[in-house]
């Protein structure tokens, strides 16, 4: 075991520099690849640097050295490629090809790090922009040098709209802030890949992301581990906006994401070994359905049925939860037996 204390900086949070990462790997978010960048040459709390980290695409690469490696800019913005080999995935939300590609497979987040030079290395995804003052608040609670991490609250942005039956604790799965998470600046055992940092040298010593799939839960899983006399913070006035296309207010996303992503964390967990923690999937299940079913019958007193609706949806959906990772114990088990 480690202390966060050892060889990380305890400078004021007016002092500490941060490199800020986004992983690309496609045109389809190249609008929303803008406005992050544009955002980050404009805040209250200016990074050190951007880097965009490009995976497997070497046309978006170009197409990114042309617009702002030479550009003259507030906050200089270096492009790299990522350097790593492609994994298989085991979820299928950004591929269809079973490639991991951009944020998703870690490796082009990792290539990205690697390159920073900032004292806290600050990730964000190529679909998130921050509000003026995002790295003012996330970067602040590293004036207490036992914090080892921060992430902030992405709230998403809809290419349409909110369903009415989607409950708000399932925000996760649009992989923004949901019901749940602290209301103001605390501990939390767990972050959200677009919008999280770390001090760059804890981030180092346990070798950056290492999950196909999960690389924000693997790497706040091993920093808790790793560090048990730190803290992981979660600052919710730390905001961006995470873009929500038309395909992801789908019931076909919403049930299959319910059902694959706990199936998949399965191996993802087998794989922490004693950094393994399930208590805030258990934490999560019973305030939901505390917090949804109080919500439900105060709606339906006053004649508003959505609150049953997305009680009832809820439920669900922590039943196709709970079918995922049934069937990934099984799988686990088989491959184990063989």
């Amino acid at each position: 075991m480690s202390d966060v204390g050892e060889g990380l900086a305890a400078e004021p949070a007016s002092r500490v520099s941060a490199s800020v990462v986004i992983a690309a790997y496609t045109f389809d978010r190249w609008d929303q690849l803008i406005a992050a960048v544009d955002a980050l040459q404009v805040q209250s709390r200016p990074p050190l640097e951007v880097i965009l980290s490009i995976d497997r695409n070497r046309e978006l690469f170009d197409r990114c050295v042309e617009r702002w490696a030479t550009a003259d800019l507030a906050v200089p913005v270096r492009v790299v490629e990522n350097k790593y080999a492609a994994t298989p995935r085991t979820s299928t939300d950004n591929a269809s090809d079973g490639v991991v590609r951009g944020y998703s497979g870690g490796g082009a987040r990792n290539t990205g790090a690697e390159e920073s030079r900032g004292d806290v290395i600050v990730i964000s995804d190529d679909d998130a922009w921050g509000e003026p003052d995002w790295l003012e608040y996330l970067l602040a609670p590293y004036d207490d040098p036992n914090v080892v991490a921060v992430g902030g609250r992405p709230i998403p942005e809809f290419e349409t709209s909110r369903p009415r039956w989607f409950p708000r604790n399932f925000d996760w799965i649009f992989g923004c802030a949901y019901e749940g998470l602290p209301t103001e600046l605390a501990p939390t055992p767990r972050l959200i890949g677009a919008n999280m940092s770390a001090r760059a040298t804890a981030f180092r010593q346990l070798g950056g992301f290492r999950s196909a799939d999960f690389d924000d839960l693997d790497l706040c899983t091993r920093l808790a581990h790793e560090f048990p006399t730190s803290r992981i913070m979660f600052e919710p006035r730390a905001v961006v906006h995470h873009f929500v296309p038309r395909k992801r207010v789908s019931w076909h996303y919403f049930w299959t994401r319910c059902f694959l992503v706990n199936r998949d964390k399965v191996p993802a967990f087998a794989s922490m070994g004693e950094a393994a923690n399930m208590s805030a999937e258990r934490a999560f299940v019973l305030t939901s359905l505390r917090v949804q079913t109080t919500r439900a019958l105060r709606e339906a007193r006053h004649g508003n049925a959505d609150g049953v609706l997305q009680l009832l949806v809820m439920c669900l959906g922590i039943g196709l939860a709970a079918a995922g990772n049934l069937t990934g114990r099984v799988r686990l088990w088989r491959e184990r037996r063989r």
